[in-house]
């Protein structure tokens, strides 16, 4: 199955202090995706413990790492779909989630920006499939 929900608000950001995030959130307490990853390659540490890539949040701070297996966006349509193997670490039912981006189309443009530098971040095996993306 999917779920599916109206993001209005997207964020979009390559913080000074190393991380870079990228997502999408209905209103006010609602549900959102939030994808971060290190802005410099990762530590032998990170490595080790099979962090070396992006990670996914939903709300809780439930997360995963490397658990997208496909992004597409198409018009005003994010489609997110991972492995199902990670749904309980994020708390999810569906595998397949649809946002549809009700936000302005510089915002939209930022944040399909930062999110391609996300999502390529880290071990290439762990780097999902984009369409729609210019990469």
């Amino acid at each position: 199955m999917t779920y599916r929900f109206t993001a209005r608000a997207v964020a979009a950001e390559v913080d000074v202090d190393g991380e870079m995030q990228a997502g999408v959130a209905e209103e006010d307490e609602g549900f959102f995706l939030l994808f971060t990853s290190a802005v410099d390659e990762p530590s032998a540490q990170d490595i080790s413990l099979g962090l070396d890539t992006y990670c996914v949040m939903t709300p809780d701070q439930c997360t995963a790492y490397g658990c997208v297996r496909e992004v597409d966006l198409a018009g005003t349509l994010l489609t997110v779909s991972l492995d199902p193997d990670c749904l309980d670490d994020l708390e999810l039912e569906d595998a397949k989630i649809e946002a549809v981006l009700d936000v302005p189309a510089e915002s939209m443009d930022e944040m399909r920006d930062v999110l391609v530098k996300v999502l390529t971040f880290g071990r290439e095996e762990a780097r999902p499939r984009l369409t729609g993306f210019s990469v």
